[in-house]
């Protein structure tokens, strides 16, 4: 009764006024067209985060206390010796120029930094106020100033490569306080809503202050571009003078934009064209080329439209949505204008009213199932945490409802004021490659099953081999220069994805050993009238010479007053200038240097190195305070504050993770590093915290690995039942269930085999895959059921349904697979494995509806003698 109320009601407003029905869908397209220009494709860092990440705290917790700023690297390789003048007097320009661009804070060259050991300076002359030699200076040595620069633990590897022929142009970036208290606020009020709700005052200020964010990010993403390719278009003035890549995880972010925005344009444009041929060469008739291009064209720029007006932002994940888009109203389009064909062929002077009207009550049932299991499986990614996959579940859900409605409103619609024109007579008795389907299903049952079986087997072994893990660069062609500027950062100037050791001080109830915490005033020795270090009230007591490690009695610091106090004030210095824990930073920080994985490594101990090799000597306790408290301000800055913080006790140790390395596992290395420091140096495990881009990305691999791998089989379920419910067959919906299974697995399992890894970029092709499998079967298990009753013949049915309902999956894959298989000439490999994979699964699809669907049935026979379901 409903369903009747609602074909009459859908007769009514659309069928009986098609005229009006288009004009206003053209008005809708025409407004939606209209916001095209304000869609937004997201890849910054944080939008690829896991919201909810206890890490992701952490990692801004820290990058506020240590001042982080993100930076973009230039490589510097010049055609003229390193240090030479033909090379450092444009590496000064270029550095002078990018200093004068809007949100740049500092750049960073070889002209910039002390030099310690050309020639060496000693302790004193690095506490002293004067200003320490750099290559700006005349009478500098500068086969010393390379050399030190190409050995020194603080700049090696770091500013310049060990075999001198390259150097980084560092171009920090002003951090934007706005952002991150915009950020720190809607957290707040989010975290506060999920555990014990907003007052309608807060509720009001959530939604205020989300609208700034989106706004201010808006704003950041624009600026971020716009620098990007300032820095890019300065460098390109310089390349008469130096090979030069522009490197960085901001680069990285605006590259990645880039790429998506060109394949959106280019191949999204490609593969309309290439749908166009595909169906002038099926259908033979204007109508059926351009009703479904129409269809698809209206659908995708509606759902953009959409997207633009509520600023809900594209990413390099969900940018895919438009192609799977275009692949399901293509689908529902080919299925009605075949079965229009065939109700047209069948009675050629039928009423046209009533033939379209018959077409779309055919077709309704099974579209709307497709189209609610197709939601189902992308709904499995709205459980994911992470926000581009989120909104990829659900662009996809909001998606598929546009495309039902477009397509049963345009296709009818077109269909009645078109001329009518001549049926296609086939009625399914000529030969075609879809009958043939039906001729191996009959003969060679037995064999499809062995295979299926076989098949199986060999799917289970390539998932077994799937790898929850990723290189970004791997993400670029090797002729693209983001991927040779990230191999030169790599190979030659320490590494590109960040990590964070922080080690937090041990809770000492005695003193440190090697220097006195307070001084007695009493006790303290006579301040030398020369001391350097007297006007800054440090007091220095000695401990006895047991605790001190040595005799400093002929220390040469002992002879600049270093060794004396004052009696104003005492000076208790952090567990980190002391002996024991300069140990243990220098062996965390020379364990990590060791591994194959890392590249440059940063922290105190570096510090100490530095002072170690200009004593030429083992450091003390006396060292070590000094070293802590008197450095001059500039020298702290470089040295000491980007890996301490005196107020929470903790010591940094920053590593530059190898982006390039095949060794590389972040989830097996994280877990081997937290090993080694707990179980091997007997560190407390609460004293070790992990942060970085390295730490938040693995956390949303492993985040997604979880919830998508494990999600497919609540959706499975939530398909099966969805199959009873529509087939009213426990065994006809499991049978039905068995070919998506296998062509689900099947993708998978071909990444597994070839080393497609599993990440954020293919995790969605789990949820495609099954939405595009469920199609074909529940298409081909209808149009069974409707069949079967005319003769009570399997196989019989299944020759009508291949020559029928077949045409319409084997039109459609065949158009999906050519236009998409152009996707494998893009310079980005997402897209490349975005589009293979999905040939794969449309070609999976349909074989599996074809020809093991069919088999099954033929075999456990489900329907009863007069087509009852058992």
């Amino acid at each position: 009764m409903a369903a009747d109320l609602v074909a009459t009601a859908y007769d009514r407003l659309v069928l009986r006024r098609p005229w009006i029905v288009l004009a206003l869908l053209a008005l809708l397209v025409g407004v939606a067209a209209t916001r095209l220009d304000r869609i937004e494709i997201d890849a910054s860092a944080d939008s690829l985060m896991l919201q909810g990440d206890p890490a992701l705290e952490f990692y801004r917790e820290v990058s506020a206390q240590y001042d982080s700023e993100d930076f973009l690297l230039i490589t510097w390789q010049p055609r003229a010796p390193l240090l030479s003048q033909e090379s450092l007097l444009p590496l000064r320009d270029l550095a002078d120029e990018l200093r004068q661009l809007e949100g740049v804070s500092s750049v960073v060259t070889v002209w910039d930094v002390p030099l310690l050991e050309s020639p060496p300076v000693s302790l004193s002359d690095i506490t002293s106020p004067d200003p320490l030699p750099s290559l700006d200076q005349p009478g500098i040595d500068r086969d010393l100033a390379l050399q030190e620069l190409t050995t020194s633990p603080i700049y090696a590897d770091l500013l310049a490569s060990r075999d001198g022929t390259l150097s980084a142009i560092q171009i920090n970036l002003k951090r934007d306080e706005l952002y991150f208290e915009l950020l720190t606020s809607r957290d707040a009020l989010r975290m506060k809503r999920d555990r014990e709700g907003l007052s309608r005052a807060e509720q009001r200020e959530l939604r205020e202050v989300e609208e700034a964010y989106k706004a201010h990010t808006a704003t950041v993403l624009e600026a971020g571009s716009g620098l990007v390719q300032n820095v890019r278009d300065i460098a390109a003035n310089y390349e008469s003078h130096a090979k030069l890549f522009v490197g960085g995880v901001p680069m990285i972010a605006v590259d990645m934009v880039s790429f998506v925005r060109s394949d959106l344009v280019t191949f999204g444009s490609a593969i309309l064209g290439i749908m166009l041929v595909i169906l002038a060469l099926i259908f033979r008739r204007v109508r059926w080329v351009v009703i479904p291009l129409v269809t698809c064209t209206a659908t995708v720029v509606v759902m953009l439209g959409l997207l633009g007006a509520l600023d809900w932002r594209m990413t390099v994940i969900s940018s895919n949505f438009v192609a799977v888009l275009l692949i399901i109203t293509l689908a529902i389009a080919i299925h009605l204008i075949v079965r229009y064909r065939e109700l047209h062929a069948a009675d050629p002077d039928g009423d046209l009213h009533e033939r379209v009207l018959r077409t779309t009550q055919l077709m309704a049932v099974p579209c709307f199932y497709t189209g609610l299991t197709t939601i189902v499986a992308f709904l499995s990614l709205v459980v994911s945490g992470i926000q581009p996959v989120i909104d990829f579940g659900w662009m996809m859900t909001v998606g598929i409802a546009v495309a039902l409605f477009m397509a049963f409103t345009i296709v009818p619609c077109m269909m009645l004021v078109w001329p009518t024109g001549k049926p296609h007579h086939h009625a399914g008795s000529d030969p075609t490659l879809t009958a043939k389907f039906a001729v191996w299903t009959d003969r060679y049952g037995r064999a499809i099953l062995t295979v299926s079986c076989i098949l199986a087997a060999l799917i289970i072994w390539g998932i077994s081999r799937l790898e929850v893990e990723n290189r970004f660069i791997d993400y670029f062609h090797e002729s693209t220069e983001i991927y040779q500027g990230m191999e030169l950062l790599d190979s030659k100037l320490g590494g590109t994805i960040p990590l964070d050791i922080i080690l937090s001080a041990p809770d000492l109830d005695q003193p440190l050993p090697g220097l006195e915490a307070t001084v007695p005033a009493e006790a303290a020795m006579p301040v030398a009238a020369d001391d350097p270090f007297a006007e800054e009230g440090v007091s220095f007591a000695p401990a006895p010479e047991d605790d001190l490690g040595g005799d400093f009695g002929d220390d040469e610091f002992a002879t600049d007053g270093a060794g004396f106090g004052t009696q104003e004030d005492s000076f208790e210095p952090s567990y980190w200038f002391s002996l024991q824990g300069m140990r243990e930073l220098d062996a965390v920080h020379q364990y990590v240097d060791a591994l194959p994985e890392t590249g440059k490594v940063l922290s105190l101990s570096t510090l100490f190195s530095v002072v170690k090799n200009l004593l030429g000597e083992d450091l003390g306790s006396v060292e070590l305070a000094i070293v802590q408290k008197s450095l001059p301000e500039d020298i702290a800055a470089l040295m000491v504050s980007p890996y301490f913080s005196e107020d929470k006790e903790q010591a940094r140790v920053t590593v530059r993770v190898k982006e390039t390395s095949r060794e590389l596992r972040r989830d097996q290395f994280l877990r081997d590093l937290r090993t080694h420091l707990e179980d091997d140096m007997g560190l407390d495990g609460e004293r070790v915290q992990f942060t970085g881009m390295l730490v938040l990305y693995n956390n949303v691999l492993q985040s997604l690995f979880k919830s998508q791998i494990l999600t497919l089989g609540a959706v499975f379920l939530a398909i099966t039942v969805m199959f009873m419910v529509l087939f009213r067959s426990l065994s006809l919906a499991l049978i039905t269930l068995a070919p998506n299974l296998l062509a689900a697995g099947l993708v998978l399992g071909v990444m597994g085999v070839v080393g497609i890894p599993l990440d954020i970029m293919t995790i969605t092709i789990a949820a495609i895959v099954v939405g595009i499998g469920v199609d074909d079967c529940i298409h081909y298990v209808h149009r069974f059921i409707s069949e079967f009753p005319l003769d009570r013949d399997y196989r019989a049915t299944m020759y009508r349904c291949h020559s029928s309902i077949g045409r319409a999956m084997y039109y459609t894959t065949v158009t999906v697979v050519v236009g998409f298989a152009t996707l494998a000439l893009s310079n980005f490999n997402p897209s490349i494995y975005f589009g293979l994979l999905t040939v794969l699964a449309m070609v999976a699809a349909v074989v599996g509806a074809l020809l093991l669907l069919p088999r099954l049935i033929i075999v456990f026979k489900p329907l009863g003698p007069e087509g009852e379901r058992a």
